[in-house]
């Protein structure tokens, strides 16, 4: 099969189109023949290795010390048919369609991905274009966390720092949908997209400070990993949340002292994904509730390119790869 290998940490260029070998399903997996994947900021940082400190260590012997040996494609979300079933597979038949993120195992890049059926995997929407359910797994699973952590509730008033992107596009519909008032943050490019799937109010960080125009919020989730919780509490109301992304050791700390020290929190701990949250998110999508926000779509053979310009941040939404365009539904 085709695949676009990681032959070593770095640029764009060291993801390279090959053949391999074709995987072979266990009992309680399922082939799943992909149609369509994404690249995503974490799979960027990922060949790059722009891993957090805390995680350096034990993700690079993980990977390989000197260039990635365990795990050689990239890809952490997929949409497909399903191929071929193990024996032990009941759940899935053969024709079905499914979206499904990969896990830690990765693979996404590739004409064919092995999944256990009991994985983060459901039934495809009808409503759904293979390259539109792709997308959903990953930045839609991410964004529910965040939403269901900030304990969200009718009325209250949420902004969310790094809007434009995969999580923060479903955050925003997610936030909306559960009767917040959304506040969305990113660059001038993205805002006209962010008010067309929701948000209350825009702001334009490279304009615009949000800790300095006197608005508060009952939560301030930060896609973008780039705020300060010593500046951002400002903009928190006295029983406000504050959700950052990824937080290092600092903000982990700081957040322990700030939830020992007043009623402001910092959340920073976030469930794993599973099954049921992602058919939750295949629900509100069938329902026309949220949508997926495609930005740009590549062929499987131009997933470097796809790499430059996820790494620009000018992204909105996601951008989609696709893997086989013949025989879809």
């Amino acid at each position: 099969m085709k695949a676009i290998v990681w032959t070593k940490y770095g640029p764009p260029d060291s993801l390279q189109l090959k053949e391999v070998e074709k995987p072979v399903p266990k009992d309680s997996e399922v082939l799943i023949r992909i149609y369509a994947t994404t690249v995503t900021a974490g799979d960027m940082e990922l060949r790059r290795f722009k891993v957090p400190i805390l995680i350096w260590l034990p993700v690079r012997i993980f990977l390989g010390p000197i260039r990635p040996t365990r795990i050689k494609i990239l890809g952490q979300e997929l949409a497909g048919e399903i191929e071929r079933v193990g024996k032990d597979v009941k759940r899935y038949s053969v024709g079905d369609q499914v979206f499904a993120a990969t896990g830690f195992g990765l693979g996404a890049y590739a004409e064919y991905k092995c999944l256990p059926e009991n994985g983060v995997m459901v039934l495809k929407p009808a409503n759904l274009s293979y390259e539109e359910a792709a997308a959903v797994s990953l930045g839609g699973l991410e964004a529910l966390q965040f939403i269901r952590k900030g304990n969200i509730q009718p009325g209250q008033k949420v902004l969310i720092i790094g809007a434009g992107g995969s999580i923060g596009t479903f955050g925003v519909q997610l936030a909306k949908h559960f009767g917040a008032e959304v506040t969305a943050v990113d660059s001038t490019g993205k805002l006209d997209m962010l008010r067309a799937v929701g948000a209350d109010q825009v702001i334009d960080y490279t304009q615009e400070d949000f800790t300095k125009n006197g608005q508060t919020y009952d939560l301030i989730i930060d896609v973008a990993g780039k705020s300060s919780f010593s500046r951002s509490k400002r903009s928190l109301t006295q029983n406000g949340r504050y959700l950052p992304d990824n937080p290092g050791l600092s903000k982990r700390v700081r957040g322990l002292w700030i939830l020992l020290t007043n009623r402001k929190k910092v959340i920073s701990e976030y469930e794993n994904r599973r099954a049921e949250n992602l058919n939750l998110l295949k629900e509100l999508i069938e329902a026309g509730k949220i949508k997926t926000v495609i930005d740009r779509i590549y062929p499987l053979e131009q997933i470097p390119e796809a790499h430059r310009y996820v790494e620009t941040g000018h992204k909105k939404g996601n951008v989609v790869i696709t893997v086989e365009q013949n025989n879809k539904a």
